[in-house]
């Protein structure tokens, strides 16, 4: 268990606002003046890629070493025990894998399944909760690495919208643009009542998180070619990976 310094929960409050916020004005994050939609996508899609490479996966290799000193005086560590956060990822990468596929095979065949939306909808609800569920910790980590980790997932939000309303144009309306936004608040709210944190939980929720996350990013981050920019994505790429770089020397 650890306990977060009340002053970065409200740290964690603030930036969940601000990714509220972000996910309010989704609509016309897109719509950036003199620059197209597929430039702001693409550099959307180098931010997030670069986060993931440089970070995330990284993050992961720390969390299973957490999980293995938490362990080893309860269970015989194993290799299988060894692997279990990046079984945990791929499980978070292969769930919304397969809501892809399903939401694919209803506009594939000019279907209208509220059961398939309600179901995808309820995931990226629960992707959100998750984002700010572990940014009380991330920002106890550190704070730049928590804004970065936001500004990434900011970028990542507008798209994961876009999703929605590309298979779902029917169903996803204001009301469901909402859940998504208050999800957010939920998460956050969640992690500052059930302070003290559970680092095994929250290492395995991350781990879940982060193979959500690395499948989003290279289905929606990485358009086609007829809808992409490379230029936009490269530049994306170069931001983040200065300022990680710069983050990790400071460090």
């Amino acid at each position: 268990m650890e306990y977060i310094n009340i002053g970065n929960i409200w740290i964690a409050l603030i930036i969940t606002i601000v990714l509220m916020l972000i996910h309010f004005t989704t609509a016309r994050l897109c719509r950036v003046p003199f620059i197209s939609e597929k430039i702001v996508a693409s550099f959307g899609g180098g931010l997030a890629v670069t986060y993931v490479f440089l970070h995330m996966l990284p993050e992961l290799v720390e969390g299973n070493e957490a999980i293995g000193k938490l362990l080893k005086h309860s269970l015989t560590l194993s290799p299988i025990i060894d692997l279990a956060i990046f079984l945990v990822a791929f499980i978070g990468f292969n769930v919304y894998y397969g809501f892809e596929v399903l939401a694919r095979n209803v506009s594939k065949n000019n279907q209208s399944s509220l059961l398939v939306y309600r179901l995808h909808l309820a995931m990226f609800c629960f992707y959100n909760i998750l984002i700010t569920y572990t940014m009380p910790l991330r920002v106890q980590v550190g704070l730049p690495f928590a804004a970065v980790f936001a500004i990434a997932m900011g970028m990542h939000l507008f798209l994961s919208d876009r999703t929605l309303h590309r298979h779902f144009s029917k169903h996803f309306n204001m009301n469901a643009h909402i859940m998504l936004i208050s999800s957010l608040f939920i998460g956050w709210l969640i992690s500052a009542v059930t302070e003290p944190v559970n680092v095994f939980f929250s290492s395995l929720l991350i781990a879940f998180l982060s193979g959500a996350i690395i499948f989003n990013t290279f289905k929606e981050e990485i358009p086609p070619e007829n809808e992409s920019s490379y230029g936009g994505f490269i530049a994306g790429v170069g931001i983040m990976t200065v300022t990680l770089i710069l983050l990790t020397v400071i460090k």
